[in-house]
Order: C-alpha cells, then sequence, then structure tokens
C-alpha cells in the first residue's frame, strides 16, 4: 500500500467496473429498496439491482432489499414517492424520455422534501431522430424541478457522488439527480476505488435514525393538499429556507468525503487554471478529455489553458464559476445539446448570468460574488450530441478558435457544418506506453461481454489501468459490432474512439469486406483472424490483396484461430456456442501481449487468474459454465498460430478488381 494510502482512513478497494456497476454496488449496500422501468442506458443499473434482490442481499443495516418495476417511468417515480414519503430509503434509474417522462412527480418530490436519490444515464432525447446515446438534453429538460443535480466524470465519481449525494439530499431534505454521462461511463470498464462498506455506513448514517415517515397514522401530517390564492406563493416561497441550506450541506459532504477518501471534491473542479489565458468549461465525460487535451498542450505547445468542471449544477455554484474564470482573456462551454431558440445553451447562460451578477455587484445575494470590472469574452458550443466522438483535436480547435479572437461565438464540434470548428490535429493524449485494442465482430458472439472480462483480468492480474467500452448502435445479433480497450500504467482519462491501435482481432469474417479492419494499426501491431483455415498460407491468401500489402508494409504480426469450432466443442449447451467465441479471444489475447512476457508469468498463473475473473462474471451460471469457458479460453491460448513472416514475403502479384489470388 502506497505511504499516502496509509494516512487515509478508507483509500477504496480498487477493482474494475462500469459506471453502472459502480452505482450498484453504493446503492444495494446504503438503500432500502429501488423503484425503476429499465431505459437505455440506466438498464443495467436496474438490472444490477434486482439480481441482488433475488439474491436475498440486505444493506448494511440488515434490511433485506426489495425492487419494483412499475409500468413506466411515470409510476416508478410516483412509487418512489411513496416509499420515501413511507420514511425509506430510495432510489430510481432512468434515462432521456424515461426521465422527461418522469417530470410531473418530480416537482411533487421535491415539493414535499423527499430526500431520494435518482440515478441517470444521460442521453440524448428523441428529437429530430431517436438516439440512445449520451447527450444532456434529459438532464437540462428537468433543471427547474427544485432537485440538487450532480454531475459525474467517470465511474469513480458515479459511485462517490452517489454517496455524497445521499448525505446532502438526507440532511437537507432535498431530492438528487446524480448524473452520468450514457454509454460513455454507465457501460465503460474502468478501474477504479469503490467505497468501502465500512466507509458507506459511517458516511451515509442508518436510514431509520434519519428518514421521517409522514404517513404514520399515529402521527398525522398533511401534506401535497390544495392550496388556492390566499397560501400557494406562501408556501413556494417558504421553501427557500430548504434550498438555502442544500449549498451549505453538500460542501461539508464532499469535504469530509475528501478527508475520509483522500479523493478530492468540491462544486467545481479546476484543472491548471491558476495561470490560464484560456478555459474550456464542460461537464461529465468531456471534461475529462479536455483535461488531457491541456496537458498534451502546455507540455507540446506551451499554452496557458486549463479547464473548468462545475461537478455540481444544481445548486448553482455562480461564485465559484466566476472565482475560477474571472483571469482568462475567453472562456468556451461545451455542451451535449443544442438549444437555437435560447440566449444561450443552459450552462453558457448560467454561466453568463454569473458574471453579469459579479459585474454588477451582487449585493444582497445569500452568497457572495468576486469583485470583477471586466468579463471574459465567452463562447459556447455543441459537441457530443447523441454520442457522438469528443476528440482532444475538437478541444484544440477550441482553443485555436478563441485564441484568434473570431467573432463567432456559438460553434459546433466534429461535424460538417458552417458553424463547425475544423480540427487540424488530433493527438490521442493516452498515457505513454498505454496498450490499445480495437476488435470487430458481430452482435451475440460474446465478445462485448469478453471485452469486460479481459479488461477486469488486465486490471487484477497485471494492477494496470483500463478502460474498455463497446461501440453500441449495431449490437443486435447478426450486425457488425466493434469494441475498444485500453491498458496503462497510469489512470486513462480520454473518452472517445481510438485513432491508433496495437492489436486488433477480427471475430467477424466479413471485416475485411465493410471497411478497412487494419485502419490505424500501428506498424508491428497485431491482427488475429477467426478462420476455418488451418493451413497459415491459405490464411494468408484469404486476405484480400490491398490488406496484404498494407500488412508486410507496417510489419504486421498475423495469428489466427477457429473460435466457432472450438466454441462449438466446449459449449455446455446448444444456445452458447456463438456466444462463447468471443471467450476464445481471450486466450488469444493473454498468449500475446507484452503484460505477461514481461511479468514472467507462467500459463498457470495467467490462467489461475482469468478463472477467477470467469467465475465472477459467469459463476451463478453453474459450475459447468464456469469450466467451459476456462476450457475455451485455454484451447485459445494453446492453439492459437502466428503466420510466418516468410509466407507474408512471399512473392506475388496483386489482382485486378473483382478478381480472386
Amino acid at each position: 500500500m502506497a505511504e499516502h494510502e496509509q494516512t487515509i482512513r478508507y483509500p477504496g478497494i480498487r477493482t474494475t467496473a462500469d459506471g453502472a456497476g459502480a452505482v450498484v454496488w453504493v446503492e444495494t449496500h446504503i438503500s432500502e429498496a429501488a423503484c425503476a422501468y429499465p431505459i437505455t442506458s440506466s438498464t443495467p443499473m436496474g438490472v444490477g439491482f434486482q439480481i441482488e434482490v433475488s439474491k436475498g442481499k440486505k444493506n448494511l443495516w440488515g434490511t433485506p432489499l426489495r425492487f419494483l418495476e412499475a409500468e413506466s417511468e411515470h409510476s416508478s417515480a410516483s412509487a418512489a414517492e411513496g416509499f420515501a414519503a413511507a420514511g425509506g430509503r430510495v432510489v430510481n434509474f432512468t434515462s432521456g424520455q424515461g426521465l422527461i417522462l418522469m417530470k410531473e412527480v418530480l416537482y411533487v418530490i421535491s415539493g414535499k422534501r423527499l430526500p431520494v436519490v435518482f440515478h441517470i444515464g444521460a442521453r440524448a432525447l428523441t428529437s429530430q431522430a431517436l438516439n440512445v446515446h449520451a447527450g444532456h438534453d434529459d438532464v437540462f429538460g428537468v433543471e427547474d424541478i427544485g432537485w440538487g443535480i450532480v454531475f459525474a466524470k467517470n465511474a469513480q465519481e458515479a459511485a462517490d457522488l452517489a454517496l455524497i449525494a445521499r448525505r446532502t439530499a438526507e440532511d437537507s431534505q432535498t431530492p438528487f439527480l446524480v448524473v452520468q454521462d450514457g454509454f460513455l461511463t454507465t457501460h465503460t470498464i474502468e478501474t477504479l476505488r469503490l467505497p468501502e462498506p465500512e466507509l458507506m455506513k459511517e458516511f451515509v448514517g442508518d436510514p431509520r435514525e434519519k428518514l421521517n415517515n409522514f404517513v404514520n397514522p399515529e402521527q398525522p401530517l398533511m401534506i401535497g393538499v390544495v392550496q388556492n390564492q390566499d397560501s400557494y406563493m406562501k408556501g413556494k416561497i417558504a421553501q427557500r429556507y430548504f434550498y438555502d441550506n442544500v449549498k451549505p450541506f453538500l460542501r461539508r459532504a464532499m469535504q469530509e468525503y475528501t478527508a475520509l477518501t483522500g479523493r478530492p471534491y468540491d462544486l467545481i473542479e479546476t484543472y491548471r487554471m491558476e495561470d490560464a489565458d484560456y478555459a474550456i468549461v464542460a461537464l461529465g465525460t468531456m471534461a475529462e478529455t479536455a483535461m488531457a487535451t491541456v496537458d498534451y498542450l502546455r507540455q507540446t505547445k506551451g499554452w496557458k489553458v486549463g479547464v473548468v468542471n462545475p461537478r455540481v449544477y444544481r445548486p448553482f455554484p455562480g461564485p465559484e464559476i466566476v472565482e475560477a474564470l474571472k483571469n482568462v482573456k475567453a472562456f468556451a462551454v461545451v455542451e451535449r445539446l443544442d438549444v437555437p431558440l435560447a440566449q444561450s445553451n443552459p450552462l453558457a447562460r448560467e454561466i453568463k448570468a454569473a458574471f453579469a451578477e459579479a459585474f454588477m455587484g451582487a449585493e444582497g445575494y445569500p452568497e457572495a460574488y468576486p469583485k470583477i470590472d471586466r468579463i471574459p469574452k465567452v463562447y459556447y458550443g455543441s459537441a457530443g450530441l447523441g454520442g457522438r466522438d469528443v476528440r482532444p483535436g475538437d478541444f484544440i480547435a477550441v482553443f485555436e478558435h478563441m485564441m484568434a479572437e473570431h467573432p463567432q461565438r456559438y460553434f459546433a464540434l466534429n461535424i460538417k457544418h458552417p458553424l463547425a470548428l475544423e480540427r487540424k490535429e488530433d493527438p490521442d493524449c493516452l498515457p505513454a506506453g498505454s496498450f490499445t485494442m480495437r476488435g470487430h465482430s458481430v452482435g451475440g458472439m460474446g465478445s462485448v461481454t469478453t471485452n469486460k472480462v479481459i479488461a477486469t483480468i488486465v486490471g487484477d492480474l497485471f494492477g494496470l489501468y483500463v478502460q474498455a467500452y463497446p461501440q453500441y448502435g449495431a449490437e443486435k445479433k447478426g450486425l457488425p459490432t466493434t469494441y475498444y480497450l485500453i491498458a496503462a500504467n497510469e489512470p486513462i482519462r480520454t473518452h472517445n474512439m481510438l485513432a491508433e491501435i496495437d492489436f486488433v482481432p477480427i471475430n467477424n469474417v466479413n471485416a475485411f469486406n465493410l471497411g478497412n479492419p487494419l485502419k490505424g494499426l500501428k506498424p508491428g501491431g497485431m491482427i488475429f483472424i477467426n478462420t476455418t483455415e488451418t493451413d497459415p498460407h491459405r490464411v494468408w491468401m484469404s486476405i484480400p490483396w490491398p490488406f496484404r500489402k498494407t500488412i508486410r508494409e507496417k510489419n504486421i504480426r498475423v495469428l489466427a484461430l477457429d473460435t466457432a469450432k472450438i466454441a462449438k466443442e466446449t459449449a455446455p449447451t446448444p444456445d452458447l456456442e456463438v456466444r462463447m467465441q468471443g471467450i476464445v479471444l481471450l486466450g488469444v489475447f493473454l498468449r500475446f501481449v507484452p503484460f505477461v512476457q514481461e511479468r514472467n508469468l507462467s500459463q498457470e498463473e495467467v490462467l489461475a487468474a482469468v478463472e477467477r475473473s470467469v467465475r465472477r462474471f459467469f459463476g451463478k451460471r453453474g459450475e459447468a459454465v464456469v469450466q467451459a469457458n476456462m476450457e475455451a479460453i485455454r484451447r485459445g491460448y494453446t492453439e492459437v498460430f502466428e503466420i510466418p513472416r516468410s509466407i507474408m514475403e512471399e512473392a506475388e502479384e496483386p489482382v485486378a478488381p473483382g478478381g480472386r489470388s
């Protein structure tokens, strides 16, 4: 254990999990019940909670967990309202249209001072098209409901903010939304430290000692009644008593959590802002990608740039944001939505208002704004709508735009449009020495799950930081699916598609006909081909000529194996044959990645570690399934073969288009 960790009471349990799993870990320890209706991308949270209920799990105070799946998101919010009104600690999970459908009930929950916590897998709303990927339309669609709203930028923060929000909600009697980006966080496996049960029990406290039962017939209380002209406004304005207390309680909870865990939390997060001339303001995963970009720009170009991440949106940290940005020449607010009829997009609008208050001198406000005599130039833009990639190169374009003092105040990123900024360079901004993988498979073959298993093993066995995620959208059975993995010695902060790759496994036999699976593959990298061919020469000749040429020129290693055959021979039931093709790849991966050789691990040591992870993912399905998966992995490890360089270098003539070689 590091010296720093020895001084921290609760450094966390190092593991790998996605944002949804991190939330399930916390809520199944501290809550008493969940009321939810499944909707992408929040579904894994509800499923994870429900699984624990089916196991008979009890929370930290011995209360059996309960789960209620109502007939809609609206009904699930009403059920949560009822559970909370009866004095129970309850949670809900939702996304997109589901959150908007709840809105009527959300006003009632805050008005009754019910301290619930809802977890949001933020996603684009169905407007000009249906999209289930990351966007902040849904959250900003309910910004006026009287709830606290906090944004997590990764899986670690999804877990930590779940506890901080719960503590603040119950201290201030104000409900909270904890937001994480749909798929980019909910479904992305990352290295993190899960809060210890002892920490959660101490920090949040026993719900039976903290919550009020408003429907106890022995202590009657009238709430939510009809109020006419003489009463309604008095009750509404009187609630400011509660709202004025939210910010102090939230700051106190963050300070205490920081002291207990060593993980720093505050209302806003500033990154390299001490001497910054230009800054980007962003929420969620975009903020972390921007931070990695800032490091690159300071190191390679010497630009004085920084990032401000308003981790808390409600209560809005106006004075804190003004203090962080008051000395820059210009800043740009980049948001995952677009509201063309508004003065600006929501976060930019709030920040402009905060600067106006500070400039005018905000005397008489509950909190003091810093005094300023100038307002920096403010730019604002839209990026990442519907899960579209947001890359370091996009943030570089934003800084260049500000430095050139362009009059164009609104911009878009990473699309072709007159308002879009041009990306002129695009570094990957990954930690030095990172290992990257991009897999090409078919939905239903188990490759996405295999990618999660690989990430878990790489994190647990080799002690590396990992990030693993699928490019969802075509994940239905039979359609092409792409998945990514990064492993590094340092935390991985970028959240975007990979441009440069070390290893490309191709489980989809049609990948060469559907695009360029070698795109971005580094010189000296590796590809794996799933093939029925066993003769190395025939495998080589099955690759179309242009790709053979690239492989030779870039000195790429070619591995091959019939994963379908092994899966068929090892699957315990016919329905698992297709899915287990992906599991065979795990053995191939472990045979050739550099981590094994660097640590001088034997095959037995590697497979023993693999079995621990396999049991974690498949143990609930029985010992036969576990052993079948292990056999598939062993065979992948031992039976994969490499195409000799001598075969690849044999003279051959290219074939005219449409012909075969």
